[in-house]
């Protein structure tokens, strides 16, 4: 098991605020409070959701027309942002290393919170700037969106989701599967019905206020609950990873599941399972985000309607589901590879799919395909770095890999943009797809644990 090195450890809080024992002790609970982090952790994945593309995309249409933008301007302004943000994750997985969980979900939170607030006035800043300044409406409004793309991006798509996800990470070992499988389920659900209600809000009360009740709700409620519930390890509150029951489950556990040392940022980039993982999940979160920023667009090239391809999204959330609590379940029993491997032919079948969205099988393959490399892609980028690189930089080995992912769904969109505007088609960069995942199938079978390699400590 990955422990804590004692010359290692942060230095204790400075504050009564902080301390790990107040206002209540995690030790003293009935039960192992390693659940509540995952529950506390879950929701800050969820409360990241006005920064992720399902997130924007309700208030696309809506931003075209009140800065003035033409789609192109705000996809490059998208873009743009994405990248900035993805750029700056690495330097926040450190910061992660040094404060902890529990300051760095309220301070992400709080973040959160005023980038909504900007963004629920946004249209006022742009009045304000353009009566002030002689330049270009249009070039005002690229600015100030892309200024917000990079502030959202950064504080609820890269840091909030990663600080609830390594959170959990630090407080399971041989249950790190099943809380993952567990907090991924009611994601999933969350993320699936997240347009509706945002779509709803904004109706109701406009987008300007819908984003501003978001951005209000997160700081109070957010990061007053990532205070209250968030604690960095169970070290520090008297508690072991797993609740003390290793006992019980030890000879369930395959030998590749225990992490002996950890590994600096440095060494992790020198393996090549960090690249083999870390390449797949980039892919992923390229590729769906593409796929799901112009599905209309693809299905009616395709012959499908608006109707229709929205439709996909309900079984595909039920096959992600099933995909996440089944890798979940099985992640400690076997090889990380092997499911790796998994998620990569299951990226294929869904390029394959979507390649052949005029035939039902392509319907089927994109739907089964994507549901399995979904639900997979959530299980396994929560629980690879700590069992494979340990948990004492944990904050900066996955800030590298969160920001490879963020500026890979960034630059996604683009790229299929691009495909439909020099050659009318989708078609060409499908291709080019599907030898992403191919590739990356048969690079996993040399995705081995490092730990195997690395010797105790």
């Amino acid at each position: 098991m990955s422990r804590m090195p004692d010359q290692e450890k942060r230095e204790q809080p400075i504050s009564k605020l902080w301390d790990p024992k107040f206002p209540f002790r995690p030790d003293k609970f009935p039960f192992f409070y390693g659940w509540v982090i995952v529950l506390a952790g879950t929701l800050a994945v969820v409360f990241s959701i006005p920064g992720q593309t399902m997130g924007f995309s309700v208030f696309t249409d809506t931003l075209i027309e009140e800065l003035g933008l033409n789609r192109v301007q705000l996809s490059t302004a998208y873009c743009v942002g994405t990248v900035a943000s993805g750029l700056s994750l690495p330097f926040f997985g450190r910061l992660y290393d040094r404060i902890g969980a529990r300051r760095m979900i309220v301070y992400s939170a709080m973040a959160t919170g005023i980038v909504l607030l900007y963004l629920s006035q946004i249209r006022n800043i742009l009045d304000g700037l353009s009566s002030l300044m002689s330049v270009s409406r249009v070039i005002i409004a690229f600015v100030i969106i892309t200024f917000g793309f990079f502030l959202i991006r950064a504080s609820a798509q890269g840091v909030l989701t990663m600080t609830g996800r390594n959170a959990i990470g630090k407080w399971f070992d041989h249950n790190r599967g099943k809380a993952f499988a567990l907090s991924g389920v009611f994601t999933a659900f969350s993320f699936s019905f997240a347009p509706r209600g945002l779509k709803w809000m904004s109706d109701k009360f406009g987008w300007s206020g819908a984003w501003l009740i978001l951005g209000l709700v997160t700081i109070c409620i957010m990061a007053g609950l990532g205070w209250l519930l968030f604690r960095d390890n169970p070290e520090e509150c008297g508690l072991r990873m797993d609740g003390n029951r290793e006992s019980k489950t030890k000879s369930k556990i395959h030998e590749d599941a225990v992490a002996h040392r950890d590994f600096k940022l440095h060494e992790s980039l020198r393996t090549w399972p960090f690249w083999a993982f870390n390449l797949s999940f980039s892919f992923i979160s390229l590729y769906t985000t593409a796929v799901t920023f112009h599905i209309i667009s693809i299905g009616k090239s395709l012959g499908r309607n608006e109707v229709e391809v929205i439709g996909y999204f309900v079984p595909m959330a039920v096959v992600s589901v099933l995909s996440n609590l089944f890798m979940g379940w099985v992640s400690s029993r076997t090889k990380l590879k092997y499911l790796l491997a998994v998620v990569n032919a299951a990226g294929f079948v869904s390029v394959l799919g979507v390649i052949h969205l005029d035939t039902n099988l392509g319907v089927v393959s994109y739907i089964i395909g994507n549901g399995i490399a979904g639900g997979g892609f959530a299980c396994l980028s929560g629980i690879v770095w700590p069992r494979f690189y340990g948990r004492r930089w944990l904050g900066s080995v996955s800030g590298v890999s969160m920001s490879s992912m963020v500026i890979a769904s960034g630059i996604g969109p683009l790229f299929f943009g691009a495909s439909f505007a020099l050659f009318d088609a989708y078609m060409p960069i499908l291709w080019v797809c599907s030898l992403m995942p191919a590739l990356l199938l048969i690079g996993s079978s040399w995705a081995d644990n490092p730990q195997r390699y690395s010797g105790r400590t």
